[in-house]
């Protein structure tokens, strides 16, 4: 996966990561879980043991990439670890809260994405040390760059909080080691994201190419704003999304507990 975000254009990344990555949690939903709910609790063990994997060591592989790219990958399959974690404790809480969290990582990982196309075109690098106080030169963008970064680190009020509490809330119900494992993510989240944050934008201007950026214009400002208000609005009231999907859940968590096992 971050191999290919790195040879994927900046559009062939965002619909890479916001809708494509949801495919295998989209399978889960809507064929392992209702079609087959008994291997679905016998096998839900080692699902959840790879969800606390992909949260915690692939969030520990991305706190050490230089390229930003790869950085935001590794973290989308960390997100994505909480989907799954979430579909396997069998709750109402941790079903609505991976649903969500899908939703909310389409808006996030794909703004954060078009963030770094934003660069890439101005400056042809990826690379974390090719940047350096660009909020000297581009403040309207970094102040954009800023609010998707404490979404992608589950900042309340935004987009990435509302499922990743959501699962571990229904974690912890089900297993409070579970929860507590799953809850350094949010740990791991903020370091690295706030490390490339603070490399990449703010300090001193680093070089020629930075001094020379020019900030977002009209086009690249309204499609930083359409994104900025999905992640403000679904953190600060999701209950519209949640509201839709609650019967949908109950039925299925329903279906589920119908097993056959003794």
């Amino acid at each position: 996966l971050p191999d290919v975000h790195v040879e994927a254009p900046t559009g062939g990344s965002a619909v890479l990561a916001a809708i494509m990555l949801k495919l295998g949690a989209y399978g889960f939903l809507r064929f392992s879980l209702p079609i087959t709910p008994d291997a679905s609790h016998q096998w839900a063990w080692l699902v959840i043991a790879l969800s606390l994997i992909a949260v915690i060591y692939v969030g520990l592989v991305a706190m050490v990439q230089k390229d930003m790219k790869k950085l935001v990958a590794y973290s989308s399959v960390a997100h994505m670890g909480f989907v799954t974690l979430g579909f396997f404790v069998f709750s109402d809480l941790g079903v609505s809260g991976a649903i969500v969290q899908m939703i909310a990582h389409g808006f996030v990982s794909a703004a954060m994405f078009l963030a770094i196309g934003v660069l890439y075109d101005r400056v042809h690098s990826r690379e974390i040390a090719s940047y350096g106080g660009v909020v000297n030169t581009m403040p309207n963008f970094a102040a954009f760059a800023l609010l998707f970064t404490m979404a992608n680190c589950g900042l309340p009020g935004t987009a990435g909080f509302v499922g990743e509490w959501m699962v571990i809330l229904a974690a912890v119900k089900a297993n409070f080691w579970i929860g507590l494992a799953a809850a350094t993510a949010l740990i791991f989240g903020a370091a690295y994201s706030l490390w490339m944050y603070k490399r990449v934008y703010l300090g001193a201007v680093a070089n020629d190419h930075v001094k020379a950026l020019t900030d977002i214009g009209r086009r690249e400002f309204l499609i930083m704003s359409l994104l900025a208000i999905a992640v403000l609005y679904m953190g600060i009231y999701p209950k519209p999304f949640t509201d839709v999907m609650d019967a949908s859940v109950a039925e299925l968590l329903r279906h589920v507990a119908l097993s056959k096992l003794p």
